[in-house]
């Protein structure tokens, strides 16, 4: 039954996934995210139904549009299959408890930001706000009155270092060292790690991202890299691993 409910969150994951591309993609360009449907962007082709099958459609078509034969970025069915992985691992962790609920809301979120932030650096106001709300009222309703109280405070600190880092980066650097979407990101990690395990995530995905910015200083001009999908990353080794702090102080003492 285990590995029935694992497929099944993995499909799950996939489906939701490719949506998602699309929203973090057309939310960067200011459009709709339901109109038009998905077509090509280079000839405009509107995608039949057996081309919208996540992971599948790309390896039968060959990675290709099926009227203009443009190539399609590889990106978009790893991007739905870690989505799936995602998914059935936030399964695995929480099992069929109201506990998953909001570990699959968490998990959404950072996909939909993964892609507005490697695409245009953006984390979208709308996109926060709606599933901080959305986080907000399950953290009431599953884990009760005080947890809410408990986790709108963690929230607010936890941005609020995050704004203090900023200045000091900005301050070091003499240039804007990290975006206003990352610092409103750390609310809602804030709210449901706690701001000590908040704070571990920003150096977690320092950390993490560190490679790919010295790539970046070696092949580029542009030093400019999107901290968001390193930051979400951290937060969720820490959200699936489910340290708490002093776990986290006991290694590393």
């Amino acid at each position: 039954m285990t590995l029935y409910y694992l497929i099944l969150f993995f499909i799950l994951g996939t489906i939701l996934g490719s949506f998602y591309n699309v929203v973090g993609d057309r939310l960067t360009r200011g459009e709709s995210i339901v109109s038009p449907r998905s077509h090509c962007p280079n000839c405009g082709h509107f995608l039949t139904p057996i081309e919208l099958i996540p992971i599948i459609s790309h390896i039968v078509q060959g990675g290709k549009c099926r009227k203009c034969r443009k190539k399609i970025p590889v990106f978009h069915p790893l991007f739905e299959c870690a989505s799936g992985i995602l998914f059935a691992l936030s399964y695995y962790i929480f099992g069929l408890s109201l506990d998953l609920i909001i570990a699959l809301t968490f998990v959404s979120l950072l996909l939909i930001i993964f892609v507005s932030d490697i695409e245009a650096m953006i984390i979208p106001d709308e996109v926060l706000i709606v599933f901080e709300i959305l986080l907000l009222i399950e953290i009431f309703f599953i884990r009760g009155a005080n947890s809410f109280v408990t986790s709108l405070w963690n929230g607010a600190l936890s941005m609020g270092i995050m704004y203090l880092l900023k200045l000091g980066g900005d301050f070091l650097f003499k240039k804007e060292s990290m975006g206003g979407g990352d610092i409103k990101l750390m609310f809602v990690f804030g709210t449901l790690l706690g701001w000590p395990l908040a704070i571990i995530s920003i150096f977690l995905g320092s950390i993490i991202g560190l490679p790919i910015a010295l790539l970046s200083l070696k092949s580029s001009k542009n030093h400019e890299i999107p901290f968001g999908p390193f930051l979400s990353i951290g937060a969720l080794i820490l959200f699936f691993s489910r340290f708490d702090i002093q776990t986290i102080l006991n290694l590393l003492t």
